[in-house]
C-alpha cells in the first residue's frame, strides 16, 4: 500500500512499518520479471526506435527488492532494447529528502516510489506528469479499479500503484484463545468498539501493580500517532478529512467520541500509560516478546515477520528477537464506532511519474509509462507483493503469482480480502489547496495535541476544540461540518 500501504525502524526494516520479509525466489528473479507479454510491449530485438533512458528513485519496497535492481534493469532492456532503466536506490529514511532535493533543483527522476497521499504535494509544485493520455487501455485494464483511483488527483493519472495494503490490527492467536476471544468470527464479521474494549481487558496480565502483558499496543511516538487516529476515525464515519461536499470532517462530534475512546483504553489499563513513547520498533518488539495480546497498526507482512522469527527460535538462531516467543499472527479488523459501517484505512503506494522544468517529449513520456507499468505489474509486482504478503492488484500479477509459493495462513488471506472489500474510496476530487490546509492542521495541531492527549496532559474535549478552531480558521464556518 502509506498511507498510502501511505504504512510501516530497524525491527520493521522500513520506517513506515514494513517488516523483514521472505526471500524472493531465485527462479523468479531471473525470469526477465515475467513482463515480456505486458500490454504496451511493442519493441523487438531489431527495434530502430530512438534510444532513451528512464531514471527511477526506489526505496527498499520489500527486504529483497533492491537486490534485484540489476536484473530489473536487464529485464526491461530485453523487453525494450532501445530503452535503458537506470535505478537509483534510496533508504526509507532518506527517500523523501533525496526526492525533494531533486524536485527543488528542477531535475527529479522520471519515476519515484511514493505513497499516493504525496501526489497532491507534487501536483501543487507542478512537478508530476499526467499520464492519462499515454497509459494504454490495456495497461489501465490490468489494474483493480480502487487502487488505480488512488493514483489520481483531479482528472489526472500520475502513476501506477504497486499494492493496496489494508491497515489492520494483529493478534497473538494463543493469547486470544486463552482469553476466550472468537477471532475467526471477528475476522469475518468485525467488532464494535465496545466489544473490542472488553476483549482487550481480558488480555491484560498483572502481578500486583505490575502489568506483564497489555491487551493492546499501538505505535504512537512521533508521526505514527497520526496513524493511530486515522485508522480509528475511518470506522467512525469519517473516511476522509473532507466530506463529499468538501467540508472539513474532523469537526464532527464523532471525532470527539474517538478521542474519548483513545484516552479510555489507557485509563482502564488495557494500554500502557507510556503509550506516547512507543514507536513502531518497540511496538513490534512488545508483540513478539508477549507483552501485548493485540498490536497495531498491523500489516499483512507482519505475519511473514513473525513466521521468520518463529523459525529462528526453532533453530536456536541467535538473531531471533531477544526474549521473543513463538507467535501465530492473526489479522484482525479495526473496531467500528457509533454504529458506523467498517471502512478500512489503506496504503496505496506506487511508481509516480515526474517531470522536470521542461515539457517532456511525447516519446519520452511514453517510455516512462512503459517503465512504470513494467515495475508495477507482472512478475516484478508479483514477487514484491509476495514478499510483503499483500494482495495482488493486477491481473498480470495474479497470473504470475500462480507459480510462486507463499506460506500464509488462509484465514489471514480471507481476512485481508474482507478488509480490502471495505477499503475507503480514493478522493481525487479534493482540491490540492484544501488538501494542503488539512495536512497543515494535521502537522501543526492534530499530531502535537494527540501526543498531549496520550500523555494525559490535555482532555479529549480540549483537543477537539483545538482542532475545530484551527479548521474554522482555515476553512471558515461554512467550510466545516457543524453539529
Amino acid at each position: 500500500m502509506k498511507s498510502k500501504m501511505r504504512v510501516l525502524t530497524s525491527v520493521l526494516a522500513l520506517s513506515l512499518s514494513l517488516t523483514t520479509l521472505a526471500a524472493c525466489s531465485s527462479n523468479n528473479a531471473n525470469s526477465n520479471n515475467g513482463n515480456a507479454s505486458s500490454p504496451g510491449n511493442t519493441s523487438s530485438a531489431g527495434s530502430t526506435e530512438a534510444k532513451d533512458t528512464i531514471t527511477a528513485l526506489l526505496p527498499p519496497v520489500s527486504a529483497n527488492f533492491q537486490e534485484h535492481f540489476a536484473q530489473m534493469e536487464k529485464g526491461f532492456n530485453e523487453l525494450y532494447p532501445n530503452l535503458t532503466l537506470k535505478i537509483e536506490p534510496a533508504s526509507w529514511e532518506d527517500m523523501t529528502q533525496k526526492l525533494d532535493t531533486q524536485v527543488n533543483a528542477g531535475s527529479p527522476p522520471d519515476l519515484a516510489f511514493i505513497g499516493s497521499d504525496g501526489i497532491s504535494k507534487y501536483v501543487q509544485q507542478g512537478m508530476l506528469m499526467d499520464i492519462t493520455d499515454t497509459a494504454t487501455p490495456e495497461m489501465v485494464a490490468d489494474y483493480d479499479k480502487t487502487p488505480l483511483e488512488y493514483m489520481k488527483n483531479g482528472s489526472g493519472l500520475y502513476g501506477f500503484p504497486a499494492y493496496m495494503e489494508a491497515h489492520a490490527l494483529g493478534g497473538n492467536k494463543k493469547f486470544m484463545e486463552e482469553a476466550g476471544i472468537d477471532w475467526k468470527d471477528i475476522q469475518k464479521n468485525g467488532w464494535t468498539y465496545e466489544q473490542f474494549r472488553e476483549a482487550i481487558k481480558k488480555g491484560v496480565v498483572k502481578d500486583g501493580d505490575q502489568t506483564s502483558r497489555y491487551g493492546f499496543v499501538f505505535a504512537t511516538a512521533g508521526v505514527t500517532s497520526k496513524d493511530y487516529l486515522n485508522v480509528l476515525i475511518k470506522n467512525a464515519g469519517m473516511p476522509s478529512a473532507f466530506t463529499t461536499d468538501l467540508k472539513y470532517a474532523y469537526t464532527n462530534k464523532n471525532y470527539l467520541e474517538v478521542l474519548k475512546a483513545v484516552r479510555a483504553l489507557i485509563d482502564d489499563g488495557s494500554m500502557p500509560k507510556e503509550l506516547s513513547s512507543v514507536d513502531a520498533g518497540k511496538r513490534w518488539n512488545m508483540f513478539l516478546t508477549g507483552q501485548t495480546m493485540i498490536t497495531g497498526k498491523g500489516l499483512a507482512t507482519f505475519e511473514n515477520s513473525a513466521n521468520q522469527n518463529n523459525e529462528k527460535l526453532e533453530a536456536n538462531d541467535g538473531s531471533a528477537v531477544k526474549g521473543s516467543i513463538a507467535v501465530d499472527y492473526i489479522v484482525l479488523p479495526v473496531p467500528t464506532f457509533l454504529g458506523n459501517e467498517p471502512q478500512s484505512s489503506v496504503a496505496v503506494d506506487g511508481y509516480v511519474a515526474f517531470r522536470g522544468k521542461k515539457e517532456p517529449t511525447a516519446e519520452h513520456k511514453a517510455n516512462v509509462v512503459k517503465a512504470a507499468y513494467y515495475l508495477a505489474s507482472g512478475n516484478v509486482a508479483a514477487t514484491t507483493n509476495n514478499d510483503l504478503f499483500v494482495a495482488h492488484i493486477t491481473e498480470s500479477g495474479r497470473k504470475a503469482a500462480e507459480s510462486m509459493t507463499i506460506n500464509r495462513n488462509p484465514d489471514n488471506v480471507a481476512a485481508v480480502e474482507t478488509l480490502l472489500s471495505h477499503a475507503t474510496p480514493a478522493r481525487p476530487d479534493i482540491p490540492v489547496e484544501l488538501g494542503a490546509e488539512a495536512i497543515k492542521i494535521e502537522d501543526e495541531v492534530i499530531i502535537p495535541k494527540l501526543q498531549a492527549l496520550l500523555a494525559g496532559e490535555i482532555t479529549p474535549e480540549a483537543m477537539y476544540e483545538a482542532v475545530k478552531a484551527a479548521a474554522i480558521d482555515a476553512f471558515g464556518e461554512d467550510g466545516v461540518v457543524q453539529e
